[in-house]
């Protein structure tokens, strides 16, 4: 069912051109509402300025976004799915390092969620301010950012069947609009040639931020890699030609405009001068419609990566719920306050787009530049020959060092905000995984085959309460020969307890992602059984539920019996009852820890109390589930003397 999910996806379809059109072009297909009011700004518009920027965003948007995304980073899918951590799961096992990378790839895209909608909205609205110059805007911003978070927890399965239909009358609209200003002035086609991109930059010493305003205009090219798995490589590719025909014209229409204005000062955002004045008032509807798609594709994107690195153990668990059966439908409570917040504050700090685009950027170059480094790796793992590899590298590195340069003059003027926010988000990632690594280099292993005869003979023992028919634990242990000496420690020291048959249960995280599979070893037959679900990263961890359908399926063949061992119970064929047994480990005494890593581990904790727990994280029902705390014993070279006395 799963290869036919993502055949489905992969082929080229009028279905997955509009799915395209609706959820993967959102913030690259807005960035005309900003792009050129940030370039010019209150600088004199000149022919150079005007040809040169124009030559910038034709060759941004051909060798950053149609060469680097569309036809290369497109191409290296796991399984149908794209995005950072998808890309990090198909290298992973190459190099452990790489871990770091993609942290900072999932943050940096996780602080792009919360600028996108603001200046995308902000943008829009204040179209309105040409009809009224004293409208205050912000509380319009503030409140359809309200409603569309409000919403998120029903789901968008119903209104994403119109963002396809919404997105091409948008792309329409800037197709005619820039039309209409390029017939009355053709020569502004010349910036396609380089030369003008060139003499632009060259000795110009705004040249860095006329790039931190150009990088705009490919904002959403990181939205094209991770949203493939909605839509598909092909998909995407066809429709993008669509969408670069529509953002180049328009682009080249407002440059029209731009030079008929020469000498001046922007009198106002060129993207709604070009309209007819009749038309302005639909425009700046058609434009918010557009700017909220965009937002929601960056929301949900949200959602995602976070589930995504829930699976990972890259971040701690949180409720995950799934509104609708439609495949990628599914909202994140956490998430979607957090990014809600994060856009108020944005809304009330910056006030208008214009200093919104300040902020807007630099998070995004960072991602752009883990995606080049990952890609290399990548790229070199499927045995692409150095000589491909090694340009690649060096082109995408030398263009997006330039934009990082230019974005970095930002961070004063409002940069510091995503960075802020991408610092916090990647501690929180960083933290989660090195605290696990932590936490595991003082778990001990025992062989599993040294406890068969004890655990029999405990199982048939009647001296001793029964604790349960069917006892199971969730185990770390990745080989089925071992198993965690807590484990053991509870069965037998700690509350010696009697069950018909000790289950093993462990959940091992594939890099594919989608993947249902399961492997049973039977130890003891009747007594003793291990199950290993093997889950894609993106598959939902019902423990409870996967669980319970083995059972099934080994009672159907006859591999066990669960039926009741009480004689009351047996006679009637009534099935025994299970207990989870879940361990938490803690540490017994913390202080014994280097400096950095008891900071790491304080870190962790009150992330832990802030996540859901175990038996939730893993969707056990809590009322069959036992937690217990065991210490993890730090050894210590500390010597302690002691004297006895008679």
């Amino acid at each position: 069912m799963l290869k036919r999910e993502t055949h489905q996806l992969s082929r080229l379809s009028v279905a997955g051109l509009l799915i395209s059109l609706g959820i993967i072009y959102g913030d690259i297909g807005t960035s005309p509402l900003y792009v050129f009011k940030a370039i010019v700004g209150d600088k004199v518009i000149s022919d150079d300025l005007v040809l040169g920027s124009l030559s910038c965003i034709f060759w941004t948007l051909t060798l950053q976004t149609t060469v680097k995304y569309v036809l290369v980073t497109l191409s290296a899918d796991n399984k149908g799915e794209g995005g950072v951590f998808s890309l990090y799961s198909l290298i992973r096992r190459k190099a452990k390092w790489l871990v770091i990378p993609a942290m900072i790839g999932g943050a940096t895209l996780l602080a792009d969620g919360i600028i996108t909608p603001p200046i995308s909205v902000s943008s829009a609205i204040e179209g309105l301010l040409i009809l009224n110059p004293d409208m205050p805007t912000v509380p319009i911003v503030i409140l359809i950012i309200t409603v569309l978070f409000f919403f998120q927890q029903f789901g968008t399965n119903l209104v994403g069947r119109a963002f396809g239909p919404l997105m091409i009358i948008w792309f329409s609209m800037l197709a005619i609009m820039g039309t209409g200003q390029l017939v009355t002035n053709f020569a502004v086609l010349k910036a396609i040639n380089p030369y003008y991109a060139v003499k632009v930059l060259a000795g110009n010493p705004e040249a860095l931020a006329i790039l931190g305003a150009i990088f705009l205009c490919t904002t959403g090219a990181e939205a094209l890699y991770s949203d493939m798995g909605h839509c598909g490589r092909k998909n995407i590719r066809v429709s993008w030609i669509f969408v670069k025909t529509c953002l180049l014209l328009n682009y080249f229409g407002q440059g029209a405009w731009l030079l008929d204005h020469s000498g001046g000062i922007l009198p106002g955002n060129p993207f709604y001068k070009i309209m007819p004045e009749w038309f302005l008032i639909y425009g700046i509807g058609i434009a918010t419609i557009a700017t909220v798609i965009a937002s929601q594709a960056m929301i949900t994107g949200a959602f995602t990566l976070i589930s995504e690195a829930v699976r990972l153990n890259l971040w701690p668990k949180v409720k995950i719920n799934y509104p609708s059966d439609e495949k990628g439908q599914l909202y994140v409570p956490s998430t979607n306050w957090i990014l809600y917040v994060g856009c108020v504050l944005v809304v009330l700090i910056f006030q208008k787009s214009s200093n919104m685009e300040h902020a807007y950027g630099l998070t995004i170059i960072m991602s752009m530049l883990i995606t080049t480094m990952l890609m290399t790796v990548y790229l070199r793992s499927i045995k692409y020959p150095l000589y491909l590899v090694i340009p690649f590298c060096l082109v995408y590195l030398s263009i997006e060092l330039l934009f990082f340069s230019a974005n970095i003059l930002k961070f004063v003027d409002g940069g510091w905000f995503t960075v802020v926010a991408g610092s916090i988000l990647f501690s929180v990632m960083w933290c989660w995984y090195k605290a696990r690594k932590i936490r595991n280099r003082y778990v001990r292993y025992t062989e599993i085959e040294n406890y068969y005869q004890i655990l029999a003979e405990l199982s048939e023992d009647t001296s001793v309460s029964k604790y349960a028919s069917n006892l199971v634990f969730l185990t770390s242990a990745n080989f089925p020969s071992e198993i965690e000496n807590k484990i053991i420690y509870s069965i037998i020291h700690k509350q010696p307890k009697r069950a018909d048959i000790y289950w093993l249960v462990h959940v091992d995280v594939l890099d594919v992602p989608y993947s249902r599979e399961y492997k049973v070893q039977t130890f003891i037959p009747n007594h003793l059984i291990r199950i290993d679900f093997r889950l894609g990263f993106r598959e939902e961890q019902r423990v409870n539920l996967l669980f319970r359908k083995v059972v099934e399926e080994m009672v159907k063949n006859n591999e066990v019996n669960i039926v009741s061992r009480y004689e009351s119970l047996r006679k009637h064929k009534v099935t025994g009852d299970f207990r989870f047994v879940i361990l938490e480990k803690t540490f017994s005494s913390i202080w014994t820890l280097p400096l950095f890593e008891r900071l790491v581990l304080y870190y962790f904790l009150l992330l832990k109390k802030l996540s859901l727990s175990e038996e939730r994280g893993f969707g056990l029902d809590a009322s069959f589930v036992d937690v217990e705390k065991v210490p993890l014993i730090i050894p210590t070279t500390e010597e302690i003397d002691l004297v006895r006395v008679e």
